[in-house]
């Protein structure tokens, strides 16, 4: 019921599985969530692999790719905050297919032939599982990838994909990319500093701080909110990674002490 991998921890044995649960119980107990949602967790087997993301649309039982993200940096936990996102993919055609045939039989498997997918997965040694999937649109900000690489707002794409148009997708050539910027530490955000030479970075198109001076900073697993959003656009993968991690490294978030008062 939570989102932005509010409240997933990774836990190697029983007494961090205690732990976590513990955690787990206080994040909800501040939450609506009705009794079910309340009294149970939903516990998986850890797959360690690359994770990326794929978005598009099953039409007539197939699925049309709008675009597929590499996740570069390893999520390996405790945590699992989602950070750089990049797309096209770099991994071989082989895979990609791989990847969004997994995703159509999946699609198929749940009766799911006609709208908007978004699906994450992890390519193991094992082959490729799928850990999440969606009947939606990438959400937030990052969807401005897609429209940069379609040249076409997302939302136009998906209203007429519902309506059975024929689409002509016509992807660039050049790769975007979004680092979802972290929260490092909790505490009272007081300035941000080094905007400018982060925005001077070449390849960066856009720095978005979204969290505004005078409100906590709280991180995984309990924080609910990005910090804001940086956005670049290069010939290569590597150099869009490059532009988003400089960029980054300029950005000093300057907080202060903060206090909360819990009944004992």
């Amino acid at each position: 019921m939570l989102s932005g991998s509010r409240g997933v921890i990774r836990v190697d044995n029983a007494e961090q599985f205690i732990t976590a649960a513990e955690k787990i119980k206080h994040i909800l107990s501040k939450e609506p969530c009705n009794q079910y949602e309340g009294r149970h967790f939903l516990v998986e087997q850890f797959m360690p692999g690359e994770e990326i993301a794929i978005d598009g649309f099953m039409q007539n039982g197939s699925f049309i790719t709008l675009s597929l993200f590499d996740k570069p940096e390893p999520l390996n936990g405790p945590y699992f905050e989602e950070s750089y996102y990049i797309t096209p993919s770099r991994h071989a055609e082989q895979v990609q297919q791989a990847i969004i045939l997994e995703v159509e039989k999946c699609c198929n498997a749940y009766g799911l032939t006609h709208g908007p997918i978004h699906a994450e997965a992890r390519i193991t040694d094992k082959g490729i599982f799928l850990i999440e999937m969606a009947s939606r649109t990438i959400g937030g900000q990052c969807a401005q990838l897609i429209e940069y690489v379609l040249g076409k707002k997302l939302e136009e794409v998906i209203i007429r994909l519902m309506c059975f148009e024929h689409l002509e997708l016509d992807f660039k050539q050049q790769h975007a990319g979004v680092l979802m910027i972290p929260i490092a530490k909790r505490g009272m955000l007081k300035r941000v500093e080094g905007l400018l030479k982060a925005r001077q970075v070449e390849h960066i198109s856009n720095i978005e701080i979204h969290i505004q001076p005078g409100y906590e900073l709280i991180p995984l697993p309990e924080g609910a909110s990005y910090l804001g959003f940086i956005f670049a656009t290069a010939d290569s993968f590597e150099d869009t990674w490059k532009a988003l991690r400089l960029s980054h490294q300029h950005l000093k978030f300057i907080t202060s002490e903060s206090w909360s008062l819990e009944p004992v």
